[in-house]
């Protein structure tokens, strides 16, 4: 089944091409009809011609009998489109049918890597975490929906010269009380004890430095120790990765050590190219469009003078690895906007290596920040990162208390499955208030809001998914056959219109990289749905027009349903 819209815009485009080649007719909603086409202004600029009589000549070419029942031109040569209500009907039929809604899968399916969250060993995941977890796999959900092969990939910050420090600092504190501490989630005690040794204690600062040696060398002993720190750390990640209801597994985790054999190769081909620069010392890559705040060339340092490596090589080596090995077609870097530079200059770079060929296409989606009320980046009451475990937490706490008293107005008794129903309702309230902002922006972390029942919130979605959900209960009533629904008011017509809008918005969201627009299609059908319910008596006499509503009343708690779960929020059949 195809985006209905898609359809009419194929059809105008050959009409307008009939009467002028090359033009480009912009389709839209419009308060007059269903669709309005304007195009006819800059064709009858070109044809020295008045818009109203290239319109008329569009329409006269125009083949929509079977979908529209009313075509018009208005104004300066617009062209109102009006659906019929048989074709809506008929393709809710189709919808209802269809266990993919009517969204078909792709015709080119690419292998698309997508590359989120990287928390640290041995540091707490933040809030700072957030917008790159949630965001990167409710991209990853949607696009495996449409059918691509899509690699989740971890970029665990697991390598380094702070390991020399933690490694000797586990020695110190042994190797029991490590996994006591780490366990319980006191990663970020941990990290600032071994700093506050190695800045205070020469002697311990000496065996880090020896230690990273040991490290980079493959001594077996502490390359154990390493991993004990970076098990611990990464069954933490689990715990939180769980609770936000994220797929990300440990198959997922591709971290910087991953990458450590291959740097030397990295280096190596540069310089075959001859791309390679000794700057300072450094050995460097100048791509070509990037200067500092003098206007002098930017350089992308590839090896330290020291002969170390950084974030540039292994980011070169990942770029290298992900499509020469992966066979990736599109790599997808969900990462704040701050590091927008440099994955710039690494692409830049790759592409001069040739290991961004011609048809793969590397893609920062960046990312704003998420603000206190005092819109300053959001930090606990002492002052710090608030740790992301204690923000879940505290998120199902407040839904419980809310889901209470919600009950409570409404005079309703209590639900067997609060708990389940308040980490539902917790965590996907915050995940759905991150990912319903433009991820571009900033965003006010305002409990308030994004646990409220009413307005663009997920406690709003999940509660219209339920609320649907009870119809079906109380009246003791199985969902119908799948079958066209009579459209017979215009708050029936309407919700039609918007559940056929779902492949569409699935679209539009994934080709922007922007979950945002997905949230905005799915309150726009929850308050199409509101319209309807308060207006349309669902459990009428008749019974065709009982099924019928209830035909509609399923496929909105289907696409509900569906939406939310490409969102990664999960949609209670009771609240």
């Amino acid at each position: 089944m195809h985006d209905i819209r898609a359809e009419v815009e194929q059809r105008l485009a050959r009409a307008f091409d009939s009467v002028s080649s090359g033009s480009d007719p912009v389709v839209r909603p419009s308060g007059r009809a269903d669709l309005q086409a304007n195009g006819a202004i800059a064709v009858a600029r070109q044809l020295g011609r008045a818009p109203v009589e290239v319109a008329r000549a569009v329409v006269d070419a125009l083949e929509v009998s079977d979908l529209c029942e009313r075509v018009e031109v208005s104004g300066n040569g617009f062209i109102n489109l009006t659906y019929s209500s048989e074709f809506l009907a008929d393709r809710l039929g189709a919808m209802a049918a269809d266990d993919r809604l009517g969204v078909e899968r792709v015709d080119q399916p690419e292998v698309v890597v997508v590359d989120y969250s990287a928390p640290n060993v041995a540091k707490e995941m933040h809030v700072g975490h957030l917008r790159t977890t949630v965001i990167g796999d409710a991209l990853a959900r949607m696009l495996s929906f449409l059918g691509h092969d899509v690699r989740r990939q971890n970029h665990v910050g697991d390598w380094g010269t702070p390991f020399g420090m933690l490694i000797e600092h586990l020695i110190d504190l042994g190797e029991e009380e490590t996994a006591a501490e780490l366990s319980a989630g006191d990663l970020t005690r941990f990290y600032q004890a071994a700093r506050a040794s190695f800045d205070s204690d020469p002697g311990f600062a000496d065996r880090s430095r020896r230690r990273v040696v040991l490290l980079q060398s493959g001594d077996p002993e502490t390359l154990r120790l390493w991993r004990v720190l970076v098990a611990q750390s990464v069954r933490y990640f689990n715990l939180v990765y769980r609770r936000l209801g994220v797929l990300l597994t440990d198959d997922d985790i591709v971290g910087e050590s991953f990458f450590n054999d291959m740097l030397d190769e990295v280096v190596e081909e540069l310089d075959a190219k001859g791309l390679l620069v000794v700057h300072d010392g450094a050995r460097c890559v100048f791509p070509p469009g990037f200067t500092n705040r003098n206007g002098d060339p930017l350089p992308l340092i590839v090896q330290k003078s020291d002969g170390g490596y950084g974030y540039a090589s292994t980011d070169l080596a990942a770029i290298r690895y992900r499509v020469r090995t992966l066979g990736a077609t599109r790599l997808l870097y969900v990462v704040g906007a701050p590091q927008a530079q440099h994955l710039e200059m690494c692409f830049a770079v790759a592409a001069m290596a040739g290991w961004l060929p011609p048809g793969v296409q590397a893609v920062h989606v960046s990312f704003g920040s998420v603000l206190g009320a005092d819109h300053r980046m959001l930090a606990s009451r002492s002052g710090g990162g608030v740790k992301l475990i204690d923000l879940l937490d505290e998120a199902v706490e407040r839904a419980a208390r809310a889901i209470e008293q919600r009950r409570a107005d409404a005079g309703e008794g209590d639900g067997a499955d609060d708990h389940a129903t308040a980490a539902m309702v917790g965590v996907g309230a915050v995940k759905y208030a991150d990912l319903s902002t433009d991820r571009a922006r900033d965003y006010v972390f305002d409990w308030d809001r994004m646990l409220a029942f009413e307005g663009n919130t997920g406690p709003y979605l999940q509660y219209a998914h339920a609320r649907i959900r009870s119809i079906f209960r109380r009246a003791g009533m199985e969902v119908p056959a799948p079958s066209p629904p009579v459209l017979a008011d215009p708050r029936e017509r309407a919700l039609g219109l918007a559940l056929l809008g779902f492949p569409r918005a699935l679209h539009e969201a994934v080709a922007a990289y922007s979950p945002h627009k997905l949230c905005a299609y799915l309150f726009d059908l929850a308050s199409a749905f509101t319209d309807f319910y308060e207006g349309c008596r669902v459990l009428v006499e008749d019974r065709r027009q009982r099924e019928s509503r209830l035909v509609l009343c399923d496929l909105t708690a289907r696409v509900l349903r569906q939406g939310l779960g490409l969102l990664g929020i999960e949609a209670p059949e009771r609240m």
